[in-house]
């Protein structure tokens, strides 16, 4: 078992080059899998995390419904936007600067093999984050993601997740908002949810700017206590 996490932050990159990376790496690890399973070989399964930080885009999971995206193709370019339907779980969301993304891949067969238990513990790491900053927050049933005021009327959405999985290999993550433009979630039914806010730590703080790499610090020892991994 390799408990070990390469992390990598990938700075300011394009949706699509990032997941053509993601891809990459998740199709190595699968293949090391492979191998090992059909040559009898026990090589190590690298894990990565990436953090990355994308220009505009709004992205539609497998399952999603495309009429959540309220802007035609005219209006998403006036916006400096773009769009992509893509093969993780979950609905439709918004990636723009200022929010922390978050993509972990990781073979999980060398941490626990529960799907459950790995979106349980993504959400607990930002939970365990923001609880630094003073934020009480917690999920929301039949919901995925990160929430303040859950069962009021003022339930706002902090955090985004969608995975993928495949032989125990995951991709695709969380969505932090941090110092976002939240006007660009007016945009879509935020993960198919209507008449529920999207809120950014900035927003909650009060403040004018977040320090994202503290942020990011943060994360990272949560997420390294929780799977009882070293971060490389």
């Amino acid at each position: 078992m390799n408990k070990k996490i390469q992390l990598q932050d990938l700075g300011s990159k394009d949706y699509k080059a990032t997941w053509e990376y993601q891809e990459e790496l998740f199709k190595d690890i699968v293949d090391l899998k492979i191998k090992n399973r059909r040559e009898e070989l026990d090589l190590e399964t690298p894990n990565y995390l990436l953090f990355v930080e994308h220009p505009h885009v709004y992205t539609l999971g497998k399952s999603g419904d495309f009429e959540n995206l309220l802007l035609n193709e005219k209006q998403l370019e006036a916006k400096g936007a773009t769009f992509y339907k893509i093969n993780r779980g979950g609905d439709i969301t918004y990636h723009g600067p200022g929010q922390i993304v978050g993509y972990p891949i990781l073979d999980l067969e060398n941490f626990f093999t529960d799907i459950h238990k790995y979106l349980r513990f993504l959400e607990e790491a930002i939970i365990l984050t923001l609880k630094e900053y003073g934020l009480e927050c917690g999920r929301s049933d039949g919901e995925t993601g990160v929430w303040l005021g859950v069962g009021t009327p003022f339930a706002r959405k902090i955090c985004a997740m969608g995975v993928r999985a495949s032989r125990w290999v995951t991709m695709h993550g969380f969505a932090l908002n941090v110092n976002v433009d939240l006007g660009y979630f007016d945009n879509i039914i935020p993960c198919g949810i209507r008449g529920k806010a999207v809120t950014s730590l900035q927003v909650e703080l009060g403040v004018e700017k977040v320090d994202e790499s503290e942020v990011k610090s943060k994360i990272t020892k949560h997420l390294a206590n929780l799977f009882e991994a070293g971060f490389v």
